[in-house]
């Protein structure tokens, strides 16, 4: 069984940054892709970026391109969200996910990390 472990939230000010990290561990377990996932409240949760583990892969969602940037250290079944220039309404609980299939829905198993970001 998949564990995935975020990390890095916290409260900044707008135009700040911050860099999630999210590590993968368990047994016997294979990664096709990871990526990020973020809920306000009183919204859904809504899908942010994503990165294939085999070739780097990535993909944003419109409203955070630009600022905000995924990336993979295999070694370390970990992977990070950067995210630069935040806004007001980034402000949201952030989930890791992953999937162990192309054709897997995303799992989610992690705690989440809250990101507030102050006006």
């Amino acid at each position: 069984q998949v564990q995935l472990a975020e990390s890095g939230g916290g409260l900044v000010q707008a135009g700040g940054s911050l860099r999630l990290s999210c590590t993968a561990s368990g047994r016997s377990f294979s990664i096709y892709a990871m990526g990020w996932f973020r809920q306000a409240p009183g919204k859904e949760r809504e899908f942010v970026t994503a990165i294939t583990w085999s070739d780097g892969s990535t993909s944003y969602a419109d409203s955070v391109k630009g600022r905000f940037t995924i990336s993979r250290d295999n070694a370390k079944n970990t992977v990070y969200l950067q995210m630069n220039s935040l806004k007001p309404e980034d402000t949201a609980v952030y989930y890791c996910a992953y999937k162990s299939r192309s054709f897997s829905f995303w799992d989610y198993r992690g705690q989440g990390t809250q990101v507030t970001v102050s006006s």
